[in-house]
């Protein structure tokens, strides 16, 4: 038959684990010793307990025991399942997320870039407008200049027609007055 170590005859007698060494110690429990572990065989335990106590007492606690430890490990392999599930999702979501940021900040680089550029055409068409500007003040002021100076010369021309137009006058009261003056003589 199968050999047990002592904490399995305790679940299968449903004596205590004191019980079952102190009967090994006694010698009233025979075990052998293999891998420095003590290793007791069923049929000794229904010797020493009986058939009856063994299998009605044992075997459901030992069936109850199997099932339980059954259960606990599909609770585990259940738990670890959803574990591993959730840190998938996880890493799914970081990758969705690590893709967000970097095209949130191809964006903002292409942003930045068309930004720079409009300051950029602003500045030059800003001083384009500010020279042209300039520009059109230098030729107001040449033609207020250049329409001053024919104004001067006009004043000058029209100064001189009346000086001339005077003096013509002049003369000739002269020329009348010298003419009469003659023929007085």
């Amino acid at each position: 038959m199968a050999k047990v170590g002592v904490q399995r005859a305790t679940e299968l007698t449903g004596k205590s684990k004191s019980t079952i060494q102190r009967a090994m110690k006694s010698g009233k429990l025979s075990y052998d010793v293999e891998n420095n572990r003590k290793l007791i065989d069923v049929s000794e335990l229904e010797r020493v307990y009986g058939v009856s106590e063994l299998s009605t007492q044992a075997a459901p606690k030992a069936v109850e025991s199997s099932f339980e430890a059954e259960l606990q490990k599909a609770r585990h392999a259940l738990e670890v399942d959803r574990l591993e599930l959730t840190v998938k999702t996880l890493q799914d979501q970081l990758d969705v997320a690590q893709d967000q940021v970097n095209d949130l900040k191809a964006q903002r680089d292409q942003w930045q870039k068309q930004a720079q550029q409009v300051l950029l055409t602003s500045q030059h068409s800003q001083q384009q407008s500010d020279d042209r500007i300039a520009e059109m003040r230098a030729r107001e002021e040449a033609r207020a200049k250049a329409m001053h100076a024919k104004r001067q010369q006009e004043l000058q021309r029209q100064k001189r027609i009346a000086a001339s137009n005077q003096n013509g006058r002049n003369n000739s009261l002269f020329s009348a007055l010298f003419t009469k003056k003659k023929k007085a003589s």
